[in-house]
């Protein structure tokens, strides 16, 4: 099984003309993913060629769903834009919405929140490295790719990731691709204050999902998020989790890389996460090196 996508999942680009959106939907076409649309508002009608590939452009999400019955959109559309390109996708009635844009004002991003409270559509992002379910073929292509995740490194297996942190999902990746263990699905959710998917809604997922056996979650100071994801974890929780938290030595009041990464008012910190994760049963790696091993121990793979 795995969550959210797999190699049936059929994908549109929005902003698939632009530099940064071509190059990805490119990369995600070469590990197989299904890219059946791109949108790109004023270049409907032209196409996005890549080797064998042919891919119509539309105005609108809307249009594009209906031509083509895509159910995830990718979105590569520069900050100003990008709250209008997700909400288009929503009223499109799109499934899954995976925004990797950087910058979105925490407004527009208030705004997206209220606009899709009660609806059907799932969020992953914004500023996140987006989705993988490798595949089962040959070196894993022949999967799903949505964002900019390097899909090389999965190998399809049994752990679920779940990570706020774009290199940290790709060590986690690594880690357990080196050690045979592999992924069921790799979900980079952000770093962002205000954001879609969190470590609780993913952690759901895998625990229903039969080919997920273990995970690892991978968060960072800021927020409460990972003490709520603890909390269930310890009366709901059914498999094993490893755990890391990056920003241990980062001062008080002072943002770290993402946006979300700030202690205020004495929450949020590093500290004060590993305990809640600690309590909860779940094993926490002391430095990103460990990761793997962490797993492989909590799941009884060692």
């Amino acid at each position: 099984m795995a969550i959210l996508v797999d190699e049936k999942t059929k994908v549109l680009v929005q902003g698939i003309t632009g530099g940064y959106g071509g190059k990805h939907a490119e990369l995600s076409i070469d590990y197989g993913t299904q890219i059946v649309a791109g949108v790109t508002p004023g270049k409907g009608g032209r196409v996005f060629e890549h080797g064998e590939v042919v891919v119509p452009v539309f105005d609108t999400v809307e249009e594009a769903v209906k031509q083509t019955g895509a159910t995830a959109s990718a979105i590569f559309v520069p900050p100003a834009f990008a709250s209008d390109a997700i909400l288009e996708a929503v009223d499109a009635g799109v499934s899954l919405v995976v925004a990797i844009t950087e910058g979105i004002p925490v407004r527009d991003m208030m705004k997206v929140k209220a606009a899709m409270a009660g609806s059907p559509t799932r969020l992953v992002g914004p500023n996140c490295p987006g989705i993988v379910t490798p595949g089962r073929g040959e070196d894993s292509h022949g999967g799903c790719r949505i964002g900019i995740a390097p899909g090389y490194i999965h190998k399809r297996g049994r752990v679920g990731i779940v990570s706020r942190s774009g290199t940290l999902t790709y060590e986690a990746v690594w880690q357990t691709t080196q050690l045979g263990f592999g992924q069921s699905t790799c979900v980079g959710i952000g770093g962002d204050p205000i954001n879609g998917t969190s470590h609780l809604d993913a952690l759901q997922l895998f625990n229903e999902d039969d080919e997920t056996e273990a995970i690892v979650m991978i968060g960072e100071i800021g927020g409460t998020a990972e003490e709520e994801a603890a909390a269930w974890a310890k009366e709901h929780g059914r498999k094993p989790i490893a755990a890391f938290i990056a920003g241990a030595t980062a001062p008080p009041g002072r943002r770290m890389g993402h946006a979300g990464a700030i202690v205020s008012g004495g929450k949020g910190t590093a500290q004060a996460k590993k305990e809640a994760l600690k309590a909860a049963g779940i094993a926490v790696a002391e430095t990103p090196a460990e990761i793997g091993t962490t797993l492989a121990q909590a799941a009884g793979w060692a």
